[in-house]
Parts: C-alpha cells; structure tokens; sequence
C-alpha cells in the first residue's frame, strides 16, 4: 500500500491535469489560477540583467510568451518523447522549435530554448513539477508518489521516457496507465456497469482506441490500437497552413518570417476550432505585421470538410480494434468520448456511425468532462494502489501490450513469446537450443512486430549468452523468459540450464518506433501474410533439412551403422542426396517430400540407435535418471543462431 497522498496526472500533448479521490469520488486540483487544466506549455522568460539562470515558467503564463518570446517557448513536447533524432527533426517541421546542433546519432535530442537546451523528457518533468506543486499547495503536505497516463499506442521508449520525467520532478511512478483505461476506470467507477465498452480517445497529439470488457469489478482491455500522430494538432496545423496561404497570397506577408505572429494566428485557429464545436461560423481576425488585417469566416460545414481526412484516420485503428477483440459494432454496450476534440461534431458523427450508436437508439457517453476522464481514472488507479478508497477495494485493472514479443529464431524467423493484446503484466518462457555443435555463445535478438521474419520487425534490443560448455548440436536447453512489468517495460532473460550460464536485460531502447512504423506495423503483418508465411516455411523446412542431414553425416561413425545392410545404407544414401538437393530449391513440398524420405530410409537405424542408447543409459543407473538421459538425446526444442554468426 502506498503512503500519504497519490495523485493521478494526465501528461497530456495540449494539456496537463493532476486529481485525487476525495472519498469514493476522483476530483481535479485546481492550479493557482484557479483553472483546472495546466497547458503543456514550458517558457524560459529572458536572461537576468545581472546573469544567473533565467526563471522557467510553465502552463498559462507560459503560453502567454508564445506571442512575444515565441523562441523561448516549448509546447506539444509529448510528441517528442521517446523519440529518435531523425524522428524529432521530422516533427519539428511543424513547430517553431530548434535542435541543438551537435547532436549525433543515438544521442538523446535536445531542444534549443533560448540560450539553453533541454531533452523532451526535461521539458516534461517542468509540467509534471507543476502538477506537483499544485496538489501540495492543494494538500498543505508533500505529494511524492503518482500514477501518469501513457497513449495505449506509446512504446517502450516512450514508456521509459515518461518514467524518467516522472523521476526528474521528484515522484515516484507507481504505474503508467494507458489513457483509454483510465477513461474506463473513472465511468466505470461512476457507473458501476458490465459489458463491452469501446473508449475512443482523441486528444491533441495521439489518438487511441480501446476494447474494454467490465464484469464484477474486473476491467479487462481486450484489444488497442491507434495512431501516434493524430490528434487535435493536426487540426490546428491544418487550419493554421490554410490561413498562412491565404494571407501570403493575399496580403504579400509571409508570416512565417515573423514567429510571434505565426503564433497569434496559431491561437486564432485553436479559438475558432473551439468556436465551431458550438456554433455554425467563426471568426478569423488578427492584425498582420503590415498593418493589414487578415478576416475570414468559416461556416461549420466548409470546416468539416476541411477535417474529414484527419478524422477518417481514426476509422481503420476503430475497426482494427474490434476484429482484434472479436467483437461487431453491435456488440459494444457503451461508447466512452475521450480527449477535448470529441467535442466536435463531426467526431461525434463519426463515432456515431462506426459504432450504429443511433441506430440502436444509443449515444455516447460525453457525461464527464473529456478534458478531464484521463485524469479522473488515473486518480481511480491511484486510490486502488493506495487503498484509499472503498469505492475502490473490489475494482482490478488488467490491461494488455499492442504488439507481439519474441526473439530471432535460426534462419532469420521469429519465435513468439508474448503475443499481442495478452494481458500485463505478462509473463512467458521458451525454449531453445544451439543449431551448431561446439556452440558456446548465443546471440539473443529480440523483436517486437507481427510479421514472420525478425528482418521486418522492429529489433528491440541485442545481447549475448556466452559461456555455454561446448557441446553437440541440440544438445544444449537454453530458457528465455520474457516478463512485461505493470507499466509495459519489457524484461527478457536467457540461462542455458545445465551450466547455469544467465544473461539478462531490461528493454530500453534510445527511442522508438517511427510514426510510419506505428501506423502499418499490424497492417503490414496482413499484407505480407501469405508471402511472410512462404518464406517462413521454407526457412523451417530448410532448417529441417540441415538437421537431418548434419544427423546422417555422423551416421557412418556410429557402431548401429554397421548393422545395415548394404541395400538399407545405399537407400539412405540415394535419400540423402535427394534432399540435399531439394533443399537448394524453393519448393517447399518437394523439401518436405525429401525428409519424408530420408526419415523414412533412416527408421531401422534410428531404432538401432535407441536400442544402444537405452542399453547405455540404464547401466548403473535409477530409471528416473536414465529416461533423462535417452529424452536428452531424442529430444531438441528450436535452435538459435550462434553470437559470433549475428
């Protein structure tokens, strides 16, 4: 049980909140101002007349300097977490920011403020310090423990990166949440209903959906799925890229040479976004450099045209989720509406229709406020971590990992340890072998990804089991455990069990997946089905084939050889040679044909070997010990590649 007070915070793209139980019922805490949402907003003010370090300023002041400092301002930081150097300049073509110049590769990026330069996950422990300090005003007492909400879709690196904000602004993470079961946990603590919801969340940088199952307490994610660049930024850029055309082609300014008036028009498009979630026009009017004035109306149907392409994005992640849970539109009891663009109309229309809402005489469920769900649920987990709450004691969350796990098998295939959509925290093991003799290092590489192949996965990390005793082909049982904690960092262990030889590593990569990457990953793995599971199956036939034929290669040197007739080893011979070669060709059936027959040529003296082998093993042994050692020499799990061959 967790000491003294754990708050909830929703660390969000546009956004930021901090909530706790009060009793049975999750509450925001308000920040200074009064106001219950902190904008992800982080400004270094001007460098002190007399020297030292300029004041750092964060939420609505911050966003304040955005029209007259705008260099020295940071914001939508979330969607540079975990993320690579490429990745962040890729991004940044959408923002005003600049990277530090002498950033080389594989180094954490960093973001030049001013005169100084900060990593995302920095920029993101100033958000989260404010949080802090607001419920310690709140509190009149130390806050030092929290749970943080993550998209569904966030990767490892990102995961790990909102943990080590979380530790720069002095908290201890008790447990990363994904957004859409937060949602789920506060109206499911509201309501207090079973059955299958569906949590469609639309915030300002990600877009996530989720398939909930609630029955006695128990909320269970059947299935997410999602995108990590979509959200209510891509409407704001969209209005703000039509707006900037119009008046360079107008007026002859171009506003992007003057950074403080890009940022009013910024907040012109935000207010007139907002403007049409209630009304049928708004207003654009902002004073250009030039003294002109730039005007425009936008009725509310030219605006959802404008944003039909951003908002069919979330229809294929919709759609995706629900196969994944084996689960119809019809079959969903509740819609939950997440994320301040729900409240647009269009998205609502939208969700209307992918989910038959109306005509099934539905609506979704909008009673809580969708700036604030994420953060009420996460106050609902940290009541149940610290027991605070009866309202609480009965409730379990179990929520799932997006995409399968597992390790590089020998011939490049992919063997799958923990599968995508299994609950966490997750826990497998799986065995494995060496695939050539004298073998005394393994290479474990292990993936993350649907496809068959590791080569068209995403390589999630590298380490070797050295060590190992010489010894033949097989031989060796080497046992990879995989274990998702409860915040879905990866742990992978590897010990070869006869030597006792271990290796192990926590999975923290540098940065994450690429936005392409995280769009098509499970796309592509039913694109690429039938050729992945081509080439996977005449790897493993040729794999077969290597083994069959490495085992008769020896057949020679073994006493039982000699018992043959020379018509039973002529026969095995021709087999051999045939196998040898169909196993150059890409014919799977005729690979398989040739084992076929090899194994069949090779049965009597097969037998005679296990007859040997059982003779040898009972000579002064118990029966228990023997049938180990004839199951050693009869029996091999896969093979893995040797270290030295990666």
């Amino acid at each position: 049980m967790a000491e003294g007070h754990v708050v909830g915070i929703d660390l969000g793209t546009t956004n930021s909140l901090v909530a706790y139980m009060e009793g049975d019922n999750p509450v925001v805490i308000p920040g200074v101002d009064g106001s219950n949402l902190v904008p992800s907003v982080v400004a270094l003010d001007p460098m002190p007349a007399n020297g030292g370090r300029p004041t750092i300023t964060v939420g609505n002041s911050a966003r304040r300097a955005l029209i007259e400092t705008p260099e020295r301002v940071i914001y939508s930081v979330k969607r540079l977490m975990g993320r690579g150097l490429d990745e962040v300049r890729a991004e940044l073509k959408y923002f005003p920011f600049r990277l530090a110049g002498d950033i080389e590769a594989g180094e954490v990026p960093r973001i030049q403020l001013g005169e100084m330069r900060f990593t995302p996950p920095e920029i993101s422990a100033y958000v989260l310090r404010q949080l802090k300090r607001n419920a310690e005003r709140f509190f009149g007492a130390p806050v030092a423990q929290a749970v943080i909400t993550v998209p569904a879709y966030f990767n490892d690196a990102q995961r790990q990166a909102t943990k080590d904000a979380g530790r720069m602004a002095g908290l201890d993470v008790l447990r990363l949440v994904n957004e859409p079961t937060a949602a789920a946990l506060a109206y499911g603590l509201d309501r207090a209903k079973e059955g299958t919801i569906a949590v469609y969340d639309l915030g300002g940088g990600t877009f996530d959906i989720s398939i909930l199952k609630l029955r006695d307490g128990i909320f269970e994610v059947q299935s997410t799925n999602g995108d990590t660049h979509l959200g209510g930024d891509d409407i704001d850029n969209l209005l703000l890229a039509i707006a900037l055309d119009e008046i360079h082609a107008e007026h002859g300014v171009d506003l992007r040479a003057h950074p403080g008036a890009v940022q009013a028009l910024r907040k012109a498009a935000i207010d007139a976004k907002v403007r049409l979630s209630a009304e049928q026009t708004a207003q654009f009017d902002i004073e250009l450099p030039n003294g002109d004035r730039y005007q425009r109306e936008i009725p509310r149907a030219v605006f959802e045209l404008l944003i039909e392409p951003v908002l069919a994005r979330t229809a294929g992640p919709c759609r995706q989720a629900l196969a994944d849970a084996g689960v119809t539109p019809a079959e969903i009891d509740e819609v939950v509406l997440v994320g301040g663009s729900t409240r647009i109309p269009a998205v609502r229309d939208l969700v209307d229709e992918l989910f038959q809402l109306s005509a099934r005489g539905k609506k979704p469920h909008t009673e809580l406020n969708p700036d604030e769900v994420v953060a009420l649920g996460a106050a609902v987990q940290a009541g149940i971590l610290a027991g605070a709450s009866k309202a609480t004691d009965d409730m379990l969350l179990l929520d799932v990992t997006p995409l399968s796990l597992g390790i590089e098998q020998l011939g490049g295939t992919v063997a799958r340890i923990i599968q995508r959509n299994s609950t966490i925290p997750a826990s497998a093991t799986e065995h494995f072998t060496t695939g050539v003799d004298g073998q005394t290092n393994v290479a474990i590489h292990v993936v993350q990804g649907e496809r068959e192949l590791a080569a068209d996965c995403r390589s999630l990390a590298r380490f070797d089991l050295k060590g190992i005793p010489p010894m033949a082909a097989g031989l060796p049982r080497i046992e990879v455990r995989f274990l998702i904690d409860a915040d879905g960092i990866l742990h992978v262990t590897a010990r070869e069990q006869r030597s006792g030889k271990a290796a192990e590593i926590e999975v923290k990569p540098t940065y994450g997946l690429t936005d392409a990457q995280v769009e098509s990953m499970i796309l592509d793995s039913f694109d690429h089905a039938e050729e992945d599971f081509a080439k996977r199956l005449l790897i493993e036939a040729r794999n077969e084939a290597d083994a069959i034929l490495a085992a008769v290669a020896k057949a020679p040197q073994n006493p039982a050889w000699n018992q043959l007739s020379a018509e039973e080893q002529t026969g095995i011979a021709a087999a051999r040679d045939w196998l040898r070669m169909a196993r150059e060709t890409a014919n799977v059936t005729a690979i398989s044909h040739g084992i076929v027959a090899l194994d069949k040529a090779t049965r009597r003296f097969a037998e005679l070997m296990m007859d040997a082998a059982v003779s040898s093993a009972i000579r002064g042994r118990t029966m228990s010990e023997a049938g180990e050692n004839v199951n050693e020499s009869i029996t091999a799990p896969h093979a893995m590649a040797p270290a030295e061959f990666k």
